[in-house]
């Protein structure tokens, strides 16, 4: 997974709420398509028009925006089925940080364990920020805006496992000389529960 550290951008505005996961990713997509290249698919029917064009009106779609790393979007983004592909779409897509008031649980999950930066904000604070460059550093855990900064909150823990790129199957790998001397002590005490 790539390290998440900061990343600057101008926020692009998806103002709507409950922006579920088959709006970010179609499940139709999910079956045939490479992750690398669900990118493509992202928000697919708001951001193509019947005949397949762009549609100009979608926010991503303006130049201002086409090529931002961070979205901001109103309460419950992501909810509806835990489709990993979610993520995989946005990222594919080039965003990196969603900033919203509140998102689904399982889509924050996801967020976690593919490298992409969840952050929970009041509606108040995230209106402000649309259509400014602003950098979002994990590090120090605040937004830089030209007004100044706003920190934000996240768990010790996935902070730390984004900062250095660690999923949860890295974050047990770190533990493999533990896990190696467990197993082989238990062998030995109970040897009727290890298939041979």
């Amino acid at each position: 997974m790539t390290p998440f550290t900061q990343v600057t951008g101008i926020a692009a505005p998806l103002l709507r709420v409950d922006i579920d996961t088959d709006l970010i990713i179609r499940v139709e997509r999910m079956t045939g398509t490479p992750r690398d290249g669900m990118g493509a698919y992202a928000f697919e029917a708001w951001r193509y028009r019947a005949d397949g064009s762009e549609d100009p009106n979608f926010i991503l779609n303006q130049p201002l925006f086409r090529e931002t790393p961070i979205l901001l979007t109103s309460a419950n983004f992501g909810c509806g089925s835990s489709r990993e592909a979610a993520v995989w779409a946005l990222m594919g897509a080039g965003l990196r940080c969603v900033i919203a008031p509140s998102f689904g649980d399982i889509f924050t999950g996801n967020c976690f364990q593919n490298g992409f930066l969840p952050i929970v904000l009041p509606a108040e604070a995230i209106s402000g920020l649309s259509g400014l460059r602003i950098t979002v550093d994990l590090a120090s855990q605040v937004i830089h805006t030209p007004a100044g900064a706003i920190p934000f909150a996240i768990e010790p823990m996935r902070r730390a496992s984004l900062l250095a790129g660690l999923d949860d199957i890295s974050l047990t790998q770190q533990h493999l000389a533990a896990i190696d001397a467990y197993q082989a002590a238990d062998r030995q005490a109970r040897p009727w529960v290890w298939l041979t």
